[in-house]
């Protein structure tokens, strides 16, 4: 089971959502501590490290896999447009 770590744009963008939102954001991010890639994510090119995406509506969740420390790293939160 992988733990959940977050950078300082996720911490700030979940603080300011909805709470709906946040919701759907925290159990979809929960779900990869199980599953780090659910068949609706998306591995993204142009990354220094192999990165993916989740969808949670208008937004996208990009995350880092880190095997050795066993974690999963949440580098961003945004909508599509704004993400990538």
């Amino acid at each position: 089971m992988f733990e959940i770590k977050f950078s300082n744009q996720a911490k700030k963008f979940l603080s300011r959502c909805e709470d709906e939102l946040f919701n759907r954001i925290k159990k979809k991010v929960n779900a990869l501590k199980i599953n780090p890639l659910p068949s609706d994510a998306k591995r993204l090119k142009g990354y220094e490290r192999p990165t993916f995406r989740i969808r949670v509506g208008k937004h996208r969740v990009l995350y880092e896999i880190r095997q050795i420390e066993n974690w999963i790293v949440v580098v961003k939160i945004d909508k599509r447009e704004k993400v990538y």
